[in-house]
């Protein structure tokens, strides 16, 4: 087992956060300006893109000088939901030793990456929480160019009591210590949008299954995946908390169909993906405006 020690520093090198989007530029936009002032330096960013149109391709050229870490470009065609696909372009893309997952519309605050660095173990991916931002103050962040990632306890406070969101414990700072590894097996509930994966880990099981297409469960088929390859869930909860910018609710007209395959998936014994990293080899497609 690794000591504490150890790891604090289990990630000495770059971390690749993958931020996932789709045609929602102005989102993307807050993503990365809460990106461009974390504290540790030590990673880059790879924008998985699903298909979006120029304005998407326009913000990325627009911070990538800014940011002061590299910043990468990953797109394929819009073809629908096709999620999976899109963060194994991204993770082929990628150049890090530890991937962070976090959609194109959740905030990080100045010690997101700190946090998943101090908490990466090998042998554990870190589930991370969030806070649900309500439309109206959402509207108002990206409209007025708010910075909400850059608020006080005293701020947030205030937003909850007037509805701007639904939780506050996500952005409270706990030491759980061993508190973190209770639920090492607990594959429900986790979720994409914040999420820590060695690339090892990723790469012993082909990383994500292209099969899912539509909204829901592609994120649930790989933990189910990593777990039966024997790495397990850690808690990254009041530490690694993003804020989540509403919008409305995706299209689950796919999610029958993939609540089957996860049926599917559970009742076998697999741990590749049917449609992985490994079909994908060779063939990333960048970007339109550069890479």
């Amino acid at each position: 087992m690794v000591e504490a020690g150890q790891r604090a520093s289990a990630v000495a090198d770059l971390i690749s956060v993958i931020v996932t989007t789709y045609q929602r530029p102005d989102a993307l936009s807050a993503v990365l300006r809460s990106l461009e002032r974390q504290s540790d330096r030590g990673f880059e960013i790879v924008v998985a893109d699903d298909g979006s149109g120029p304005p998407t391709a326009e913000i990325i050229a627009r911070w990538r000088p800014r940011l002061g870490v590299p910043l990468r470009h990953v797109w394929h065609e819009d073809r629908g939901f096709r999620a999976a696909e899109i963060r194994n372009r991204a993770i082929l893309a990628s150049r890090g030793a530890y991937c962070i997952f976090l959609d194109g519309d959740c905030l990080a605050r100045a010690k997101f990456v700190a946090a998943h660095r101090q908490l990466a173990e090998r042998g554990w991916f870190v589930t991370g929480h969030r806070v649900l931002l309500s439309k109206g103050l959402t509207e108002a962040v990206l409209r007025d160019g708010l910075a909400p990632e850059q608020w006080t306890m005293r701020d947030w406070i205030g937003r909850r009591l007037s509805g701007g969101l639904n939780r506050l414990g996500p952005l409270l700072a706990l030491p759980l210590g061993p508190l973190r590894k209770l639920q090492p097996l607990a594959w429900r509930r986790a979720r994409s949008s914040n999420l820590a994966i060695w690339r090892a880990d990723l790469d012993q099981v082909d990383g994500l299954d292209a099969n899912f297409v539509g909204w829901g469960r592609e994120d649930s088929d790989l933990l189910v995946r990593l777990m039966r390859a024997g790495v397990r869930r850690k808690d990254g909860g009041f530490a690694t908390g993003v804020i989540h910018l509403w919008h409305p609710e995706a299209d689950r007209s796919a999610l029958t169909k993939n609540d089957n395959r996860i049926e599917t998936v559970l009742n076998s014994g697999r741990i590749k993906a049917e449609r992985g990293l490994s079909e994908l080899r060779g063939d990333s497609v960048s970007g339109p405006g550069g890479t």
